[in-house]
């Protein structure tokens, strides 16, 4: 279960590049009650979204070329060490380490399969405030174009440890943790095929929903459209796929990823 304690190698910050960043802190105010507060003349237009005033997750502008996605930041206690190790496990770097105004030190890589993510190395800012609630990220997943591959990666980079799991008979589903503590108390996401060959390889968050549905009713409204209609997993809970105005895929959940 993903916590704000953050340990090596789990997931601690989510953002989102968006090409309106008033009408996207719009739509997840509407669909999840966050609030936008800017971080600052000088952050260029990013800012923290935020539930009953604790920070879940960020949006900034979208850089030229890419499309809007959320990227999912990974703790880390050396981020040039880090980034050292993913090039030579076959990543590719995207942004080399930088500050961030004494809050961190971060870099942007994508793995093998070409799946981007960030590396947070904490300053004053440890991570969010809130996961794991009521319209929080509680979960994050790699659909990936090969899964052996896709944990080799993750493995030599975090030394994250692995289960397989079946949610339904033949599909292939692994759930990750951290390297230290107890391995089902500190899963915190897990690697799955990509749904179709046309889909790339990508990291998207799962949002806590006490009910789904009505989230999804809120999202369309707002103008966004269903991926994965709600469905129930046996053993997994009420999940779906939606996406915001902007196509950044990301997916609800009701009740504990792993049982």
């Amino acid at each position: 279960m993903l916590t704000t304690d953050f340990p090596a190698g789990s997931p601690c910050w989510i953002d989102l590049g968006s090409p309106d960043i008033p009408a996207t802190a719009e739509f997840y105010d509407k669909v999840f009650g966050w609030t936008f507060q800017s971080a600052g003349p000088e952050t260029g237009g990013y800012g923290f979204l935020q539930l009953d005033g604790k920070t879940v997750g960020a949006v900034g502008p979208l850089d030229e070329g890419d499309q809007s996605t959320w990227t999912t930041y990974f703790r880390t206690p050396d981020v040039d060490a880090a980034v050292k190790t993913a090039e030579q496990a076959g990543g590719t770097v995207l942004v080399p380490p930088m500050d961030v105004m004494g809050e961190g030190r971060f870099a942007q890589v994508t793995d093998p399969q070409g799946a981007r993510f960030a590396l947070w190395e904490a300053g004053n800012t440890k991570g969010l405030d809130a996961v794991s609630t009521d319209r929080t990220m509680c979960w994050s997943e790699l659909h990936t174009s090969d899964q052996d591959a896709g944990f080799a990666f993750y493995e030599t980079l975090f030394g994250w440890r692995v289960e397989n799991f079946e949610p339904s008979p033949g599909m292939s589903y692994r759930v990750v943790s951290t390297a230290e503590g107890d391995q089902q108390e500190t899963s915190f996401g897990g690697i799955a095929p990509v749904m179709d060959a046309a889909q790339p390889s990508a990291w998207t968050p799962y949002f806590a929903a006490d009910d789904v549905d009505a989230l999804i009713a809120k999202a369309t409204a707002a103008g966004g459209t269903v991926l994965m209609p709600a469905a129930d997993v046996e053993n997994v809970g009420r999940i779906a796929w939606l996406a915001d105005p902007n196509g950044a895929p990301f997916a609800l959940i009701k009740g504990e990823p792993r049982q």
